[in-house]
């Protein structure tokens, strides 16, 4: 009789990375003889990838972890295993404060991914790492890395062992071969209604990516790792210290997953790392990333190509004019200032002042106008006054941002900052918080309205079936017919930008195409735009030049 596969759940917590770092688990768990299911409660083993960023990230993390623990109670679930961020910063902390978790592993065991698993099913218990600064584990000097060995990186690599190779299967792909909706991420903590990334194309073909990868998620988007850690030392971050140093993937490595994912259906990469504007400076060549974003965008059937993460000290003429007149490269900047104040700033171990930003902004707005320019601030920040803040305002009202993300200050383990004296209350940091957030939804959602009447180009990454203007009451009568889709613009990143639905949408236009709508009204964020023509199907290759 033969022996079923042992099967695994993937919950993915966290930012795009972590997404990448779990389709790597995901190839080698498939490589490895395990059978990836959605489905927890049918899991023997049910691994998260852990988010260790933030309080509120790392309390969704723990939140996770016990909701995972309740099906060894409730279903066929024989272990909950920790990994990502808040493991690898923690190792054997959170181990002994999570007993309900049967192990703790750290990025070093990726690679051993499906033995670690087997083992601590067979009831072994696995010993928990001690948690170190993984700067350290590298030369100090960027050039000297790249010969550097026997430091494991999540999402990097040379090459597929034989051991490895992943062996197609067709189960799980529909009988139209088109992509499928998105999947779901984790959406409470009841156990019921656990929702977990479930694999949806058929496995990684043998000349796939040259690290282990088995996509999660069968939309139309997918991040791409460009390099992992930094080098920076913001007061306030410890990821470095977890992510380690900063160290890029070689571009014909990233060129090849980019083929890869393009074969399997992706029509937009999101270039992902810690610190984009850092890539190919430990490779020798600081405008790297300037000739690689062209290159990709070459990649047959790749329709757009985002970049992610971006340092504003780091900036440089010659990326600006890479990411606004490169053809395929959307001009998109996800602009990290955290802060206007230039006091502050300097006490945050950062860059930069407010007139120097907007200096910035001129700087993308003179060579694309409609441009798409995000950032997040922190408020709260030891020593921070009400001037801060108001220069701060200042600067948001007059930055023309088309989102805004807005953090409380909150002390993070083995961080500069956490030393410092001048802390907020909790009460002001909320008031703060309050106020900044406050103005950021107002700015965002005019520089949301000022869009109407823009023909934008939408990605679209889902279509709704049911939409029948037979049916639509009176309140829809402004609603054009035909059925309606949402997906995304050039100027609005993944999940945190938000979206645009495309109403009017006339039968064979599909999720995965690229269409042009007008913009006719918004809601909030998000815009609201009427179809008028398919620039580029699902199966097509991509338009010579896009909008943002």
């Amino acid at each position: 009789m033969t022996t079923p596969p042992t099967t695994v759940a993937l919950v993915t917590l966290g930012c795009a990375r972590n997404d990448v770092d779990s389709e790597e688990l995901a190839g080698r768990l498939e490589a490895g003889g395990f059978r990836l299911v959605e489905d927890a409660a049918e899991a023997d083993t049910v691994v998260v990838n852990t988010c260790g960023f933030v309080e509120a990230a790392k309390k969704d993390s723990v939140d996770t972890l016990l909701a995972a623990a309740d099906y060894k109670d409730s279903g066929r679930t024989q272990a909950v295993v920790a990994v990502g961020c808040l493991a690898e910063r923690y190792g054997e902390q959170l181990a002994d404060a999570l007993p309900e978790t049967d192990a703790v592993l750290s990025f070093d065991d990726y690679a051993d991914i499906s033995d670690r698993l087997r083992s601590i099913l067979s009831g072994t218990k696995h010993q928990p790492h001690v948690p170190r600064d993984r700067r350290k584990l590298l030369p100090l000097a960027p050039s000297a890395r790249a010969a550097t060995t026997g430091v494991a990186i999540p999402g990097h690599g040379d090459h597929i062992p034989a051991e490895l190779k992943p062996v197609r299967s067709t189960e799980s792909v529909e009988s139209d071969g088109g992509p499928q909706p998105l999947k779901g991420r984790f959406v409470t903590t009841a156990p019921e209604e656990l929702t977990i990334d479930a694999p949806d194309l058929a496995s990684a073909p043998a000349s796939g990516p040259r690290v282990v990868r088995r996509r999660l998620d069968g939309g139309p988007m997918a991040p791409l790792k460009l390099a992992s850690g930094c080098d920076r030392r913001c007061a306030f971050c410890a990821i470095p210290m977890f992510r380690g140093a900063f160290v890029s993937r070689r571009p014909t490595e990233v060129l090849g997953e980019a083929q890869w994912l393009a074969e399997n259906g992706v029509r937009e990469l999101f270039l992902v790392s810690e610190n984009s504007t850092s890539y190919g400076k430990d490779l020798g060549d600081l405008r790297l990333l300037e000739t690689l974003v062209s290159e990709i965008a070459e990649v047959p059937g790749i329709a757009r190509v985002r970049v992610s993460y971006l340092q504003p000290a780091e900036m440089r003429p010659t990326l600006i004019t890479a990411m606004t007149s490169t053809p395929g490269v959307v001009p998109y900047f996800d602009l990290s200032f955290q802060h206007a104040s230039g006091p502050l700033l300097r006490r945050m171990r950062r860059f930069g002042d407010a007139e120097r930003f907007l200096d910035l902004i001129a700087q993308v707005r003179a060579t694309a106008p409609t441009a798409g320019i995000r950032s997040n601030v922190i408020v709260g920040f030891p020593g921070e006054t009400e001037e801060d803040v108001d220069i701060l305002c200042d600067f948001l009202s007059r930055a023309g941002l088309d989102a805004i993300g807005v953090f409380g200050y909150s002390d993070e383990d083995g961080t500069e900052a956490e030393t410092y004296d001048g802390k907020l209350d909790e009460d002001t940091i909320a008031a703060r918080l309050d106020r900044v957030t406050r103005l950021a939804e107002d700015l965002t959602s005019a520089r949301a309205e000022a869009r109407v009447g823009e023909l934008l180009e939408i990605l679209l990454e889902s279509v709704d079936p049911s939409t029948d203007p037979a049916t639509d009451t009176e309140a829809d009568t402004e609603r054009a017919d035909g059925r309606s889709g949402e997906g995304r613009a050039a100027h609005q990143g993944p999940e945190v930008d938000g979206s645009t639905t495309v109403i009017g949408l006339p039968d064979g236009v599909n999720v995965g195409d690229m269409v042009s709508a007008k913009v006719v009204g918004t809601d909030g964020v998000d815009l609201i735009a009427e179809f008028a023509a398919l620039v580029s199907p699902q199966d097509g290759r991509r338009a010579a030049n896009l909008t943002a």
